[in-house]
């Protein structure tokens, strides 16, 4: 029988033999994640040449495990003032040419020039190269990788562009491009939207929301963010997903796209988002609607939600009175459909300025901490 959301999207369909006979299952019922690497595709750049990238993501649990890898060409959020890039846009087709698992050291601090320990060849539907159409999503085929905690998986693409290529502006992890025979840092390279592994876990749970969610704000590549370090003090027994974006808004996973798509097939989802919408100048009405109808998508798909109240970050006197008026509609009224775990008070200087922020718009180390600790007292799961 199929699983909960694998009927959504026909790009979701994940066929694969099992003991000569063919099944047919959703990609992300079958697999969970294993990294708290932020990795959706938040803009685009332009290319029409053959490239070589390496992205490292951290493995959140250790040992020999069935991986697949996801990649997509639609853009999940709208970057900066939408002028460039927006929500939902399909970027062109593109080919990955030859796509490898490195397995990396966690120790490495070198990424240029990093210390592998074993090298997997992935394939799709047995063939090493694969194009990926405008509308579509693609899943490698399943590898199991001999990968620790805390060590790296890297993944060596080779590609080609055809225009619009799909990748993170604001990429908060290792990323590389080879040029002129030399491993540079660069962000010109499309990501895996999700580090998969097949194991059973009591939990599926998802970090849904801005750049707050991704982790800027803390050192890159650090895994000090808050979803990070409630994924360290809730423990090995559930999965953890991180689909914070950078410049994302509600608006955006209002939409009901590929962003919010992923987030239908977990079992629980704390939701941190509307900074972006007031940034932008967004109506405290429209903040609230979106709100709603992102929480009634989810529990309509039988997520449970956790909704966070709005961050502060230091807004000026009208954006704090809409800001003041969306954290009363979700205390006030979403309480009624979500749990609410209120952020102001943790990351809010004292009132009567609680719009500002007492670890810095994008919450550091030390803030991300704070709420990951206030966060587990509630024990939420």
């Amino acid at each position: 029988m199929l699983t909960k959301g694998a009927i959504y999207y026909t790009i979701s369909i994940y066929i694969y033999l099992y003991k000569d006979e063919i099944i047919i299952m959703n990609y992300f019922d079958r697999y969970v994640s294993n990294s708290l690497a932020p990795s959706s595709n938040q803009s685009y750049f332009l290319s029409d040449e053959i490239c070589t990238s390496r992205s490292f993501y951290r493995v959140k649990n250790g040992g020999k495990l069935e991986y697949s890898f996801v990649y997509s060409s639609i853009i999940y959020s709208t970057f900066a003032d939408g002028s460039y890039s927006r929500a939902n846009l399909r970027c062109d087709k593109w080919e990955i040419i030859s796509l490898k698992a490195l397995v990396v050291d966690g120790k490495t601090r070198d990424f240029s020039n990093p210390k592998i320990e074993r090298e997997y060849q992935l394939t799709f539907d047995g063939k090493i190269s694969r194009e990926i159409e405008v509308e579509g999503e693609i899943y490698t085929d399943p590898m199991v990788i001999n990968a620790e905690k805390d060590d790296y998986i890297c993944l060596e693409l080779d590609f080609r562009g055809e225009g619009k290529m799909p990748y993170f502006e604001e990429n908060w992890i290792p990323t590389y491009r080879l040029i002129d025979g030399k491993w540079v840092e660069s962000n010109r390279t499309p990501l895996s939207n999700m580090i998969g592994v097949r194991r059973e876990v009591k939990h599926k749970i998802g970090f849904l929301g801005d750049s707050i969610t991704e982790g800027i704000g803390t050192d890159k590549n650090s895994y000090e963010w808050w979803n990070a370090k409630i994924a360290e003090l809730s423990g090995e027994e559930n999965s953890y997903y991180n689909l914070g974006i950078g410049f994302g808004r509600a608006d955006d996973i209002a939409t009901d796209g590929i962003w919010l798509e992923r987030a239908k097939h977990l079992d629980i989802v704390t939701l941190c988002a509307g900074v972006n919408d007031i940034c932008q100048g967004f109506k405290a009405d429209k903040i609230k609607d979106n709100l709603t109808k992102i929480v009634k998508i989810l529990k309509k798909n039988d997520v449970r939600v956790i909704l966070f109240t709005v961050p502060p970050f230091d807004y000026d006197e009208e954006k704090t009175r809409v800001w003041n008026e969306v954290n009363s509609y979700i205390v006030n009224e979403l309480s009624e459909q979500a749990e609410i775990f209120d952020t102001v008070s943790i990351w809010g200087e004292d009132a009567p300025n609680q719009n500002r922020a007492r670890y810095g718009g994008h919450p550091n180390a030390e803030g991300s901490l704070a709420l990951a600790n206030e966060f587990d007292k509630r024990k939420f799961f």
